[in-house]
């Protein structure tokens, strides 16, 4: 049973996430195999790409369409959304590529180093630049709250920088013209 905190989980579409993941990955794949068939020393043809370098392109749509699969699936069944479901999908797809090596420990050692690998990824908040983004906040009043608290008050930003460069204190026009008729003998007439 679901306990009150939590959100209801919604079940998702495995299969046709799983055909999507293995298109976006096995145009991936197609890439990389164009790449690798250009950079062959003999003069292949164009087909090259499927006929001698193919079996990337099989190899990146199998990973990723096996790893959206198990991901979604896993959800599904455990009717959560958390690191563990990564990390099974990571195994499953880290087993495709030990399958390439025709050996089990092979297998089981890719398929356990994607599985940490995607498993902490997720754990860690999912991104690269930190933890997810708490989506109930309003993004403007965050921000303008970030803003009050961090805003430094006019006389220390003019003390420290002096007038200048957009930064213009209270009274700045009047010394200006001041300045000016000192310096240069010019009246500066008042906007």
């Amino acid at each position: 049973m679901a306990s009150d905190d939590r959100p209801v989980y919604q079940p998702k579409d495995a299969i046709g996430a799983a055909a999507r993941s293995t298109m976006i990955t096995g145009g991936a794949g197609l890439f990389l195999s164009a790449v690798q068939n250009s950079l062959t020393r003999q003069n292949v043809t164009g087909w090259g790409v499927i006929t001698r370098t193919g079996g990337t392109i099989g190899l990146f749509a199998a990973i990723g369409g096996t790893f959206e699969f198990v991901r979604i699936a896993a959800a599904n069944l455990r009717e959560t959304e958390d690191a563990y479901n990564q990390a099974i999908g990571g195994f499953f797809a880290g087993g495709i590529v030990g399958f390439r090596m025709r050996s089990f420990p092979a297998v089981i050692g890719y398929g356990a180093a994607l599985a940490t690998l995607q498993g902490v990824f997720e754990y860690t908040g999912g991104k690269l630049d930190g933890f997810k983004a708490d989506y109930s906040v309003d993004q403007y009043e965050r921000k303008e709250q970030l803003r009050r608290n961090r805003r430094r008050p006019i006389e220390e930003t003019l003390q420290e920088l002096g007038e200048g460069r957009g930064i213009y204190g209270p009274g700045y026009e009047e010394r200006r013209r001041e300045r000016i008729q000192k310096r240069y003998g010019v009246d500066v007439a008042q906007n």
